[in-house]
């Protein structure tokens, strides 16, 4: 059988739609101003500099001061959207991210660029797959890796809106829009992008379009695998990983992260302690070596060969 899958063709750069959906807010709301690390290239924020100059804070390269500087200004009314790599974002300053932006419970909106390996050969220092790990326990952070273009925009207009710190983890890695009739974004509730019964594949980020490609794959062969975009990673939704396991009894999870405390180790923990059912865990087991982010993806099976054959391997533990 055939089968037509929930992915669009073409690719998008999810920082266009990050800029163009901040641009627009701005201009409909003076409180919003961007705050950056000597990264306006990077974040794609020389629009956003040119129409509004005096809206946009570079501190230059001093991640600490940028995080605090931001809860200032939330502290003064402003909402300050914060754009940086996501692994000095989130390692350097975390403590500030921590202390001035989490414990404070500041209306700060902290944007993660070039997330995951996007850095490709730069290697470990600039490979951002602990942030999860890091950010899951800063329990007041809303954690939210878009699965797409759309989604993107979604959430940038989510967390202009919201009041509280948001943590918004972006890649520079063009990835196709998912093709979902009727979508609507709701922070802390998983996306049906595929319905199944014999397995779970949870994704998010740059992964869901490889999971939902991976689903369609299987089901040639006889397998039906729900997929869910968990593109919130913090609240993470309970209920839906739950409905995973007990209706289809198995669970493989896929991030552009570290395995050890992010989205699988969410995953794990709520399985084990309400459901458990055997959960197979992909991304990256520590620091990875150094190659490009394609060759990276297909050596950790971030792939849809690598997905289909964590499913197989996932399903040989429930038969046994």
């Amino acid at each position: 059988m055939s089968h037509v899958g929930p992915v669009k063709a073409g690719l998008a750069d999810c920082r266009n739609a990050w800029v163009e959906t901040l641009e627009a807010l701005a201009a409909e709301d003076e409180r919003i101003v961007a705050v950056v690390n000597d990264s306006v290239g990077s974040s794609k924020l020389n629009g956003f500099q040119k129409k509004f100059p005096d809206r946009l804070i570079n501190v230059g390269i001093a991640e600490q001061l940028m995080v605090g500087v931001a809860a200032g200004l939330a502290n003064g009314g402003r909402i300050p959207f914060v754009s940086a790599a996501s692994c000095f974002l989130t390692g350097r300053s975390l403590e500030q991210v921590k202390a001035d932006v989490a414990y404070a419970n500041f209306n700060v909106k902290l944007v993660g660029q070039s997330s995951g390996v996007a850095y490709g050969e730069l290697g470990a220092t600039h490979h951002s797959i602990e942030d999860f790990a890091w950010l899951r326990v800063l329990t007041t952070i809303t954690t939210i890796a878009p699965a797409d273009a759309w989604e993107t925009a979604q959430a940038v207009k989510w967390a202009a809106e919201h009041d509280g710190p948001v943590y918004l983890r972006l890649s520079r890695m063009p990835v196709p829009d998912l093709d979902i009739p009727g979508r609507t974004f709701t922070p802390g509730k998983a996306e049906v992008v595929r319905k199944g019964s014999d397995v779970t594949v949870i994704a998010c980020g740059t992964t869901v379009h490889l999971a939902a490609e991976a689903a369609d794959k299987l089901s040639d062969k006889g397998l039906s695998v729900r997929v869910l975009n968990m593109a919130t990673i913090n609240p993470i939704d309970v209920d839906a990983i739950l409905a995973a396991a007990r209706e289809t009894g198995a669970i493989v999870t896929v991030e552009e992260a570290s395995v050890r405390g992010g989205l699988g180790g969410a995953v794990a923990e709520i399985t084990a302690g309400e459901c458990p059912v055997p959960v197979e865990r992909l991304g990256f087991p520590g620091f990875v070596v150094t190659g490009s982010t394609e060759w990276l993806f297909e050596e950790y099976g971030l792939s849809v060969a690598g997905i289909s054959a964590a499913v197989r391997k996932v399903l040989a533990r429930v038969t046994k």
